[in-house]
């Protein structure tokens, strides 16, 4: 009876805190959401528009992480293949560790401070995340040449409907 007990526990935390694909897929950001600030690595704000403005142009793969985050470290090596497969795919890393004391040293102890990396200092809850309904990390958006979201939503680097469209960009 216990057993039971602990498994219909198990199976209703895993339902509820699962990670819920969103109901409606946003095919590009709004104004509004661009403003949100972030911080850079050196302390600098700047608005996610700031921040994809540099990649004009250019195929770019956000990747929505925290160091505290055991899934999305298990990622970063299937990430790694990601940019060994397609080297002119452009890799953006937003945080959501809950410092900006815990992010650097997340970045410091993966050995990933040296990527276009950046912390929402307002927390999980913030006007880009609420927009992009994201409920858990890891999560990937893909976002195309011209600043539109190509693919809104993966929670692994190796999805392959994820890849598909990367390599369909891609092509020139």
């Amino acid at each position: 009876m216990r057993k039971i007990a602990l498994l219909l526990t198990i199976l209703v935390y895993s339902i509820s805190y699962a990670q819920k694909k969103p109901e409606q897929i946003k095919m590009e950001f709004t104004q509004e959401v661009l403003e949100q600030k972030v911080v850079s690595y050196t302390g600098k704000k700047l608005s996610i528009h700031q921040v994809m403005q540099q990649y004009q142009g250019k195929i770019v793969l956000i990747d929505f992480w925290a160091s505290w985050c055991r899934d999305c470290l298990l990622a970063l090596p299937k990430v790694e293949q990601l940019k060994n497969d397609f080297p002119t795919l452009e890799f953006v890393y937003f945080s959501l560790d809950r410092t900006f004391d815990q992010w650097k040293r997340g970045l410091e102890k993966h050995g990933i401070a040296d990527r276009k990396t950046y912390w929402f200092d307002e927390g999980w809850k913030n006007k880009f995340n609420n927009y992009i309904d994201l409920n858990w990390v890891p999560r990937f958006i893909l976002v195309d040449k011209t600043g539109k979201i190509a693919h809104y939503y993966s929670i692994s680097p190796d999805d392959p409907e994820l890849r598909a469209k990367i390599q369909e960009l891609i092509k020139p």
